[in-house]
């Protein structure tokens, strides 16, 4: 299947940015992200239209509401200075490329194996967002007439919700016009939290990699609605002694699930329970005190450490790990809630980070990461022709022991997409097998 680059531009916003924000600090959270991009792509199948002809009047409208969006989400059009701690909203824009793809879309669909290689040539690659665009999009169209949206964001400007919710008002300006749009994004965390100066720490996205040699497997994993519902029963009524006293959600049963079968196949490998801690990042937007504006963009982001220490136990259960889990984002929400400051909610933070760093540094330890992407309105992001029959994160995955959740299509379901080391892809997938039973 080839990808061959038909055109390359940069979009401008169709209005220019006001004097007054021409210039945005980076919050002290953004400080925290890794300077890559969170790429994503999306997938239209054809829908049985002329899309010879189609196709050329679908790249106008994408490219006109594109630019009325980067209006709205001014700092987007910008380039990130590094040594300011700042994004000069210079209204230069985003780099938009179109491509012709040889081949049908519903191979890429048929979704037995990560098709990573593939999946690498639907999104632009940027490896440092600064001087460079902080949004590419390639637009890619399939001989069947099916497109695939390959979106780009520099993370140091966007977390998951950030770029959710700017590609999902791309797509409603798109669809029905950007005088119907109603989010209106601010982007306040720069002069709610501004910059500190603070010594080098380990990103979120990098503590996992720490130390990672071994060739890495990608593996996605569909829990349906209906089978998170019966993980939830094992999980709630496993003994009467140890029952949960409250109704789990869906992301803590299946981090929940895919934590007990990493801890059971390393204690195949190792002939023994060993400790283990599970780290996650949590949206913490509605989950403070501080007053903050709706569609607030930006890092908002934290990190949520879960651990497990084995004691005399020969075994470890469903129960066992999703309560850990919803322990740990039970206390960190809390913790946020208390919070009376941007410096205290900073503190833990950086706390909470220098707690995972020094966890992934010990060779005794089994680490794990899971991004949640849930509750995110991915598959409603309908440009005009239909919603996404898929959606994924490109670099979803990159590490032994990383894990980045999904909703599935329908909202009932989680997908995960997990990496491996490639000797335990065999034990990972009959442990999961095992588990499923409620065994």
């Amino acid at each position: 299947m080839k990808v061959q680059i038909l055109s390359r531009k940069l979009i401008a916003p169709s209005s220019p940015t006001p004097p007054n924000l021409k210039n945005l600090k980076i919050s002290c959270f953004d400080q925290l992200a890794p300077p890559t991009y969170v790429p994503c792509v999306f997938y239209y199948p054809a829908n049985g239209e002329d899309h010879g002809g189609n196709n050329v009047e679908r790249s106008k409208k994408i490219e006109k509401s594109l630019a009325e969006t980067l209006a709205l989400f001014y700092p987007l059009g910008g380039r990130y200075i590094e040594g300011n701690l700042s994004i000069e909203c210079s209204d230069e824009g985003a780099e938009y490329l179109e491509a012709r793809v040889s081949g049908s879309l519903s191979q890429l669909l048929e979704r037995e194996g990560f098709k990573t290689e593939m999946w690498s040539r639907l999104v632009p690659r940027v490896l440092q967002p600064e001087n460079s665009p902080l949004v590419t999009i390639q637009i890619n169209m399939f001989e069947c007439g099916g497109v695939a949206i390959g979106t780009c964001v520099a993370h140091r400007i966007a977390d998951a919700y950030t770029v959710g919710t700017f590609i999902n008002t791309w797509a409603i300006a798109c669809r029905i016009g950007i005088e119907k749009v109603h989010c209106r994004p601010s982007f306040p965390f720069g002069s709610l939290y501004p910059p500190k100066n603070i010594p080098a720490i380990t990103s979120v996205d990098d503590l996992i990699s720490v130390g990672a040699v071994k060739k890495v497997v990608r593996k996605s994993f569909v829990f349906k609605g209906e089978t998170i519902s019966r993980l939830k029963e094992i999980a709630t009524a496993f003994d009467s002694n140890q029952l949960l006293k409250y109704q789990p959600t869906r992301v803590e049963v299946v981090t929940g699930l895919i934590w007990m079968v990493l801890i059971r196949v390393a204690r195949a490998i190792h002939g023994h329970l060993r400790p283990s801690v599970f780290g996650l990042t949590v949206n913490m937007r509605g989950k403070t005190t501080l007053t903050m504006p709706e569609y607030a963009c930006g890092n908002f982001i934290n990190l949520v450490i879960a651990q497990f220490v084995p004691n005399d136990e020969s075994k470890i259960e469903l129960h066992d790990c999703v309560n850990r889990v919803h322990d740990a984002i039970r206390s960190a929400v809390e913790d946020c809630a208390k919070a009376s400051s941007g410096d205290e909610l900073f503190s833990l933070m950086i706390k909470k980070m220098r707690e995972g760093d020094e966890a992934w540094r010990k060779s005794e330890i089994d680490a794990y990461m899971v991004n949640s992407w849930c509750r995110l309105p991915w598959y409603e992001t309908d440009f005009g022709w239909g919603k996404p029959s898929w959606v994924h994160g490109v670099d979803a995955a990159t590490s032994p022991g990383t894990v980045t959740l999904m909703d599935t299509e329908d909202g009932g379901g989680i997908e995960a997409f997990i990496g491996l080391d490639e000797s335990s892809v065999l034990l990972f997938q009959q442990n999961l097998d095992v588990a499923l039973t409620g065994n």
